[in-house]
């Protein structure tokens, strides 16, 4: 398959929000219209503007297949080196098993090391049991526990 990555564009952004509410998880969280909720446009703008920040888009004859999101994070610890923090993986659901999460995190991987990161870091939600099979696939190591506080 055939495919690009690039920078997401406003005119993704109904694309990708489907894309995060395409499973049990996501369609609990996530509203993706019609109308589009305007949080995802703020949201979408501040991430455009930051650069730190990285939505990035793997397209297949001409359309979204699957995006991700990079924050580049720097950090005190190793010696004040900067870190890869990959959030929000998605691949459209017709495209799954097709090898487009595999070329996605590959790409995310090589950004990382193209702006000097010296690790690359993701969760997943515990329930996504076939998501960190894949993950481990690629390489990457379940080596702390991962714990989050929900403000509202």
């Amino acid at each position: 398959m055939e495919m690009s990555f690039r920078r997401a564009r406003r005119a993704d952004l109904d694309a990708l929000v489907t894309m995060l509410a395409d499973d049990s998880l996501g369609a609990r969280r996530e509203r993706p219209g019609p109308p589009l909720p305007r949080a995802y446009e703020d949201a979408f703008a501040a991430i455009d503007a930051d650069p730190n920040q990285e939505l990035v888009v793997a397209e297949c004859a001409g359309e979204p297949a699957g995006f991700l999101q990079i924050t580049f994070v720097p950090s005190l610890s190793y010696q004040g080196g900067w870190r890869a923090l990959i959030e929000s993986v998605r691949v459209a659901g017709m495209l799954r098993g097709r090898g487009v999460g595999r070329a996605l995190l590959e790409h995310a991987i090589d950004r990382a090391r193209q702006r000097g990161c010296h690790v690359v870091q993701l969760t997943a939600d515990r329930r996504r049991r076939d998501a960190i099979r894949f993950y481990e696939s690629l390489g990457f190591e379940s080596t702390h526990e991962g714990l989050k506080f929900f403000l509202g």
